[in-house]
């Protein structure tokens, strides 16, 4: 057997073995539950920031770059409800309901972090407030982003559409930015799972540590999210055994499946990395073993 299939072989053995041993499932569950509960609280309170950012169409945005890539029978009523929730008029950005939603879309990024933590095999070593703290920052900072990038497609269309009652050149550049919608969700999303795998578990890693698992996340979260949608067409019945709640539970299932790829992702990247640290250990020995060897005998002293 070649050594690239036999080493292959080991480091998904070892991924998918620590993944069944430490509750991977379970961690999975608790991913997708903590996500689905953080996704409304999120946008609330991206919502109240970004109308205080003077970034009115936040919403829209977030909805965009959240749902898109989820196929269409999953999304849409989830996408819906969502609409109709940041549709209610709220007071303004300091309130307790809105501090209280920041609060409780961080419990989505400390459901990442503890299944990072476990998936990269470390302990956590920072105090809970530092850990909590880093999981508020992390909401804030990608409430800023798409409230940047939600002025931005606002701004630039605007902008480019005067231009090009001067330059026409420059209305083939805006057909050429619409078209690039799906593009921009995917870039946002892998620059998410590097912060993620980077930052969020305890220790430190490079991108190149990393970046074996995200590409495969990235791969079987498209294979996963169309065999899914395909079995949604074709076989299964949730209204008929969950009735109203259909739709809930369908996302939920959904975000349970995308949960446990993103932990076998950081379960492939800790597993190739404990193989590549043998690797060097076995590497170092055999030189130091070889240099000793190849040192010639000193001959014995005659005695007199």
């Amino acid at each position: 057997m070649p050594a690239f299939i036999r080493i292959a072989w080991k480091v998904i053995f070892d991924a998918l073995w620590h993944f069944s041993e430490d509750d991977g499932w379970a961690m999975a569950s608790h991913v997708a539950l903590s996500t689905l509960l953080a996704i409304f609280p999120f946008l609330i309170f991206g919502t109240a920031l970004g109308s205080f950012l003077g970034a009115d169409q936040f919403a829209v945005t977030a909805v965009h770059f959240i749902f898109d890539t989820w196929p269409e029978s999953i999304a849409k009523p989830i996408s819906d409800e969502v609409v109709q929730v940041l549709t209610i008029p709220r007071g303004g950005l300091l309130t307790i309901s809105v501090l209280a939603a920041a609060y409780f879309a961080s419990n989505g990024v400390e459901a990442l972090r503890v299944s990072l933590n476990r998936a990269y095999r470390v302990s956590e070593s920072r105090a809970w407030y530092k850990t909590r703290m880093a999981s508020l920052a992390f909401v804030l900072a990608g409430v800023l982003v798409l409230a940047i990038v939600s002025i931005l497609l606002v701004a630039v269309p605007l902008a480019l559409r005067y231009a090009g009652t001067y330059l026409p050149l420059f209305n083939n550049l805006l057909s050429m930015l619409d078209s690039w919608s799906l593009a921009g969700v995917f870039v946002m999303l892998t620059t998410g799972l590097i912060v993620s795998h980077l930052w969020l578990p305890d220790g430190r890693r490079k991108i190149m540590d990393v970046l074996p698992g995200i590409i495969l996340t990235l791969i079987a979260w498209s294979v996963g999210a169309y065999v899914f949608a395909s079995y949604l067409a074709s076989f299964a019945n949730y209204v008929s055994t969950y009735a109203g709640l259909a739709s809930i539970m369908i996302a939920l299932v959904f975000l349970y499946i995308v949960g446990a790829i993103f932990i076998i992702g950081a379960e492939i990247n800790a597993a190739i990395m404990k193989y590549k640290v043998k690797r060097m250990v076995i590497q170092s020995f055999r030189g130091v073993k070889e240099t000793t060897d190849s040192q010639p005998e000193r001959p014995a002293e005659t005695v007199l």
